[in-house]
């Protein structure tokens, strides 16, 4: 009998004219557990979820930054910080998020973008992690919040 997955798989779509998003991902919880500094390191590559890697799909170029995203489907790595995080969208698909070890698997020579977003602290805990598109104020986001840390990815 297989136990039931700690961390659920979730997909988050978002669709506006003829662009389409999507974010494939896995949703560990905080289960009173410290989460950064403690479970996801600082300064360490995050798989950004648990289980497989989390992919980024997009059917049109994008701006993130000052960067172009072709489009296509990329691997999702975070480098969580105190007061900002390192987003990486990385071309590689990988078959998990990380080795025997628990070292995320991610290759930098694959790395397509890699931009630092600055951390927003939250006053509430947001128990399981989230991975959202926000399009409320005209100006499309990718969100990613857990415990109480959010973080704001502009999407143009």
């Amino acid at each position: 009998m297989f136990k039931k997955r700690l961390s659920p798989k979730d997909t988050v779509e978002f669709r506006l004219n003829d662009l389409e998003l999507e974010v494939f991902y896995n949703r560990p919880s905080k289960r009173e557990r410290v989460i950064f500094r403690g479970l996801v390191a600082y300064n360490k590559v995050w798989r950004t979820g648990a289980n497989e890697a989390t992919t980024f799909e997009t059917n049109q170029a994008l701006k993130i930054g000052n960067d172009s995203l072709a489009s296509g489907i990329y691997t999702l790595w975070t480098i969580p910080n105190k007061d900002f995080w390192q987003i990486i969208f990385n071309s590689k698909q990988y078959p998990w998020g990380v080795n025997d070890a628990m070292e995320a698997m991610r290759e930098t020579e694959f790395d397509v973008i890699n931009i630092d977003i600055p951390v927003e602290e939250l006053h509430t805990v947001v128990e399981q992690f989230t991975i959202a598109f926000d399009n409320s104020t005209d100006n499309l986001s990718l969100t990613m919040a857990w415990d109480k840390v959010k973080i704001v990815i502009p999407l143009k």
